[in-house]
Parts: structure tokens; C-alpha cells; sequence
């Protein structure tokens, strides 16, 4: 059920990006054309406005969990998760009938504003009942299934395509928000006691979040994920027109867009069978070195020249598995002194690894330029001040475990 609760935001970015061409068309931002193209000699400058479909989603899921999370330590997780699961689904219908392109951005804020209430709730409960290297296991089981969304979300997008607009996508999501909502009635407990929960004020609020950022490991391992995350999201806002105009894919996008999620997929599953043995930090610190080379070369081959698919189609597949071994870590790492604030850890670095992230992979992607080099020059940039972050929280102390970590 947890990870089906963070399904949500996947297949509400994943499903929609086969769609993406059509609603370009359908609100003007370009012309009904057919797929696979090259990209024109001069680029169109609204060309890259599609992507505010998928980042605009994110910056409201991002800003939102600030919120959720004071709400779920004050009044508990199942309370505060119908009240998201609701409007999530209103959202939804909001998008099939917005009129203009600037409406359908501002529905897609308040759908992701609406679904960040499921972010923080799924792993806060987690905490609740899970601590250090047992957690990240959890963590790692979980985004195991939370990964068959990026894998199968673009060919139902795909399929459905061929049976309706895009607007049948927006009914799909919603009938899925109704689903998770009675699943959540039925069958889902709640994880905080009474005695647990934390009043709620603004002066509760602010100091529930200064504790987090007096926590020198989530401070850390939130701005990290934050730049990490953000190479994550320049990647998915402009995968479309990377395989569509880059490497003309056509109908095989769905294929190659799964791909790299397959491998995100391994990578949690392996970490989920050897990080009580090994360790987080030894795990994560050497995955995210060698997301380091990777990018490093992958950008060295765009600035060299037009790079061959099957280079580039490896170097993605390299980058995706280390970032794979990234993500579990860091939420474990990050939680594992927030037992009494784990909503309020939780909307932190989902703040970090959501809004900031889209911010900073947005404005990556928006330099696309109908070359892979602003992506993967922007993939080393950003794992670089990730591991310069990493490096400084840990005192130089790279791949070594915590002495008091459980």
C-alpha cells in the first residue's frame, strides 16, 4: 500500500508523457505533426513549454509536503491522507476541463499540491515503524513496486492514446485516486499513537523544522538529494523530445523510457538484499562516485559531438542504476535521528528531493536544445555538488558507517 501511495506521483508524471506532443498541439504550443522528427533548424522558443506539464506537477507536490507534515504528526496519518487522496482526485477532473494551457498548469500544481500528502504519509509511517538499516531495506522493497510505474506507465499512456485524447489520462488518474482512498479505508492502520503527536502551531511548526535542519545528517542528505533528484528530473521533463527529436524512437519511446527504470529497479533490489550488511553510507557514497564518472563521461562524449545511441542508451542505463542505490539510503540515512519529528523530516526532504528538484531539473531541461549536452553537462554538474555535500556532512568521511547507526 505504501509504495502504491507514491505510485501516484509516478504514474501522474509517467503516464502523461506520451501525451505530451498531443497537448502541446491541443493548447497551441506547437503543430500537429508526424512522430518521429528531427528537430528543425531553428527551435521553436515555446517548443519547451510542455515540460511545465511535468515540472509544474512537481513544484506543488514539492511545496505541499512542508506542509503535510507538521499536519500528520498534529492529527495523525490517515486522517490528513483522505483529505489528500480527495483532492487529488478533484484535481484530476480539474485537468480535463481546464480551458487555456496557464489553467492546466495551475491544475497540475494543485494535484501535485493535493498528492504530497500521500509522499510524506508513506514514508513518515515507515519511520514510524522502522529505524536505520532496516528502514532503508523497507524503503528499498518499496520503491521496488513504486518503479513499476515509470516502467508500465508510458505504455498505458501509449495505449490509451490510441483509444482517446489525452483527456481519457486525466480520468484514469482519478479513477486510481478513488481506489487508493478505499483501499486506504479498509485496510490501512494508524501508525502514530495519541501520545506521539505534536501540537500544531507555527511556533510548533518552525521549531518541528529547525530540529530537521539541526540534524546535520538530514540537513545534508536532504540538500543532496535535493541536486541529485534534480539531475533525476532534467532527464524525465525532457525525455520525450530527447527520443523523439534527438533519437527519432517514434513508437518505441515507452521501451527505452522503462529502461532506465528497470535499472533504477535492480539497483533497489540489490540494495534491498545487501544494505543491512553492508551499510547506507558505504552503499550510497560509492554509488553516487560513480554516478559522478559516469555523467563526467557521458558529458565529455556531448561536448565532443553527436553520440551514438547505443552510447548514449548505455551511459543512461549506467547513471539510472547508481542513482538507484541513492534514494532508500538517503531517506534512512536522513530519518534515522527524526524519530519524534518523522513528518516533519519526511515533508523536508520530500520538499528537497520534489520542489527543489524540479526547480533545479526544470531549468536543466529548458536548456534543451535539441542535444543531449545541456542534460548530461547539468547530470555531472549536479552529482558533483551532491557528493560535495555528502563530503562536507560527513567530515570527509566517505563510505563509512555511523557509529550509533542501528
Amino acid at each position: 500500500m505504501t509504495a502504491m501511495l507514491m505510485a501516484l506521483n509516478a504514474l501522474a508524471i509517467d503516464i502523461m508523457l506520451p501525451a505530451l506532443p498531443d497537448m502541446a498541439v491541443s493548447f497551441g504550443l506547437a503543430q500537429a505533426l508526424e512522430h518521429p522528427i528531427q528537430c528543425p533548424a531553428v527551435l521553436d522558443p515555446n517548443s519547451n513549454d510542455q515540460q511545465l506539464i511535468i515540472v509544474s506537477y512537481m513544484l506543488g507536490f514539492g511545496v505541499s509536503q512542508l506542509i503535510y507534515g507538521p499536519l500528520t504528526d498534529r492529527f495523525g496519518r490517515r486522517r490528513v491522507l483522505f483529505v489528500s487522496l480527495f483532492f487529488y482526485v478533484l484535481a484530476a477532473i480539474l485537468c480535463i476541463y481546464a480551458p487555456t494551457f496557464d489553467l492546466l498548469i495551475a491544475a497540475r500544481v494543485f494535484m501535485g499540491a493535493s498528492a504530497g500528502g500521500s509522499r510524506v504519509i508513506a514514508v513518515s509511517a515507515a519511520r514510524d515503524l522502522y529505524v536505520g538499516r532496516q528502514m532503508a531495506k523497507v524503503m528499498s522493497l518499496v520503491m521496488i513496486v513504486f518503479m513499476v510505474g515509470p516502467i508500465l506507465a508510458p505504455f498505458m499512456g501509449q495505449v490509451m492514446l490510441q483509444f482517446m485524447t489525452w483527456h481519457g489520462i486525466f480520468w484514469v488518474l482519478a479513477a486510481f485516486g478513488v481506489f487508493m482512498f478505499l483501499w486506504v479505508l479498509i485496510r490501512l492502520p494508524e501508525t502514530l499513537p495519541p501520545e506521539r503527536r505534536i501540537p500544531l502551531n507555527p511556533r510548533s511548526m518552525l521549531r518541528s523544522y529547525w530540529q530537521v535542519i539541526r540534524t546535520r545528517e538530514a540537513l545534508g542528505y536532504t540538500i543532496a538529494s535535493g541536486f541529485l533528484f534534480g539531475a533525476l528530473m532534467s532527464y524525465i521533463s525532457s525525455s520525450e523530445q530527447l527520443f523523439h527529436n534527438v533519437y527519432p524512437t517514434g513508437e518505441q519511446f515507452p521501451l527505452w523510457f522503462a529502461g532506465a527504470a528497470i535499472a533504477m529497479t535492480a539497483s533497489n533490489l540489490i540494495n534491498s538484499r545487501i544494505v543491512e550488511k553492508q551499510g547506507m553510507r558505504k552503499i550510497s557514497h560509492a554509488a553516487l562516485i560513480a554516478f559522478v564518472i559516469v555523467s563526467a563521461v557521458h558529458a565529455s562524449f556531448a561536448l565532443a559531438g553527436p553520440v551514438d545511441f547505443p552510447i548514449f542508451y548505455s551511459l543512461l542505463l549506467a547513471a539510472f542504476f547508481c542513482i538507484g542505490f541513492q534514494g532508500p539510503n538517503y531517506n534512512a540515512i536522513a530519518m534515522e535521528r527524526l524519530g519524534a519529528f518523522a513528518g516533519s523530516g519526511a515533508a523536508l526532504i520530500g520538499f528537497a528531493s520534489s520542489f527543489v528538484s524540479a526547480s533545479i531539473g526544470g531549468l536543466v531541461a529548458r536548456q534543451f536544445d535539441c542535444t543531449i549536452t545541456p542534460i548530461f553537462v547539468g547530470h555531472f554538474i549536479l552529482g558533483g555538488l551532491a557528493l560535495l555535500v555528502i563530503f562536507i556532512t560527513e567530515r570527509g568521511r566517505l563510505m563509512q558507517s555511523s557509529a550509533s547507526t542501528p
